[in-house]
């Protein structure tokens, strides 16, 4: 019956994770999967989430079945971190609550396969692999747009704008709004606007991937993007993950957001947003759902909250600093001012996939291939060695 079936390689990201733990060196460095760590290494439970648990006794409660579209509270307090001051009325703006960020694009990527035929979408180059494996499974012919500028090091700005231009109208497009992944590299204001301004004049949809709001500059300012579609009355699909933001990785907690432009549609957009749920997995799960609605509901825990992801971005960036310094003192001859100008958990250090894996194997460093490295895995008791480790790769 199932002789035909080829075997599976794994997910690069993940399988590099099982080698890691397989690993026993004591002075082992994950630098691969995005997951944050504090100072001391462990993947933190913010206080905010442990107050609302310990108050909520949400355990104690009837485990009942969410609607389709989700948790209600929930999704009015997402909506308003959304959006803010833009935040579009129930006529514009359908929303649902899915298994995370990775939830939300499959039931976006469904529901535009399923009303626009032979869609298409075009990513940056490079983008997170699993854009292209959840896209093209939903029957997209899945394209690459210019991003990444090996030779600056930053945006490949005008190649992008030259492949946007020439796309055809209803095209989607997808695009990180901050914290590009896998490069850090975002554009800067003024290249938003121009971007945006593009997407409006030649018709193309904005599928926006938000899994890091907060990492960047803050909260507000990392979403400006996604505000300036709604101020010029741009329909777009958004995905956004609290995976990282709220340490809640297991708890599958995530939103996609469909703003419609002409009143009244978005009844409609919903409406089939939740038969495409009910078609995957029928209903979201409760539990994260309901730490994250107390917390952005209530004054006291959002405060709280809010001065969280302001530790952990200042925490990455220190560690980007630190990152960037000592190299520089390793390697003077080399210009490493690059990894500050990128943004969020990741850095794109360079590195070829040959040094990564002589990083790995003479060192006990784990990156990805691509030479991604996950600044939130740096701490004061490793930076010395992982600087040490990739100045003698980049030398050999």
């Amino acid at each position: 019956m199932f002789a035909h079936l080829p075997p599976y390689a794994g997910d690069p990201i993940l399988s590099l994770m099982e080698t890691y733990q397989r690993d026993t060196r004591t002075d082992k460095v994950n630098l691969g999967i995005g997951v944050y760590a504090d100072g001391a290494g462990v993947i933190p439970v913010l206080p905010s989430v442990r107050a609302v648990e310990v108050e909520g006794h949400f355990h104690s409660a009837p485990s009942t079945y969410l609607p389709m579209e989700g948790h209600g509270v929930y999704r009015k307090a997402v909506a308003q971190l959304l959006f803010g001051a833009e935040l579009p009325s129930d006529e514009h703006l359908a929303m649902v609550q899915t298994l995370g960020g990775s939830g939300a694009l499959k039931v976006g990527a469904d529901l535009i396969a399923r009303f626009f035929p032979q869609p298409q979408i075009w990513v940056p180059d490079p983008t997170w692999d699993n854009h292209i494996g959840i896209f093209e499974g939903a029957g997209f012919a899945v394209q690459r747009y210019p991003y990444y500028d090996a030779a600056s090091q930053g945006l490949d700005f005008n190649a992008m704008l030259a492949c946007l231009e020439s796309l055809p109208a209803g095209a989607v497009v997808l695009l990180h709004p901050c914290c590009h992944n896998p490069t850090g590299v975002d554009p800067d204001r003024a290249q938003w606007t121009q971007i945006v301004a593009l997407l409006q004049r030649r018709r193309l949809l904005p599928f926006f991937d938000l899994a890091y709001q907060g990492f960047a500059a803050s909260l507000d300012e990392d979403v400006w993007v996604v505000r300036e579609c709604v101020r010029r009355g741009m329909a777009f699909f958004l995905s956004n993950s609290f995976s990282k933001i709220f340490s809640l990785y297991g708890e599958r907690v995530g939103a996609l957001s469909v703003f419609c432009p002409e009143p009244g549609q978005a009844a409609n957009v919903l409406g089939q947003l939740k038969l495409t749920v009910r078609r995957n997995y029928s209903s979201p799960p409760a539990h994260g759902a309901q730490i994250v609605a107390k917390v952005l509901a209530d004054a006291h825990f959002r405060v709280q909250w809010e001065g969280e992801v302001n530790q952990m971005r200042s925490r990455v960036q220190a560690m980007r600093a630190q990152l960037q310094a000592g190299l520089q003192q390793v390697l003077p001859e080399r210009d490493f001012g690059f990894l500050l100008r990128q943004n969020g958990m990741f850095g794109y250090t360079g590195l070829t996939a040959q040094q990564v894996e002589r990083l790995r194997e003479q060192h006990g460093v784990y990156a990805v291939s691509s030479g991604r490295i996950c600044v939130a895995g740096l701490n004061p008791g490793n930076i010395d060695k992982v600087c040490h480790a990739m100045a003698e790769v980049i030398r050999a």
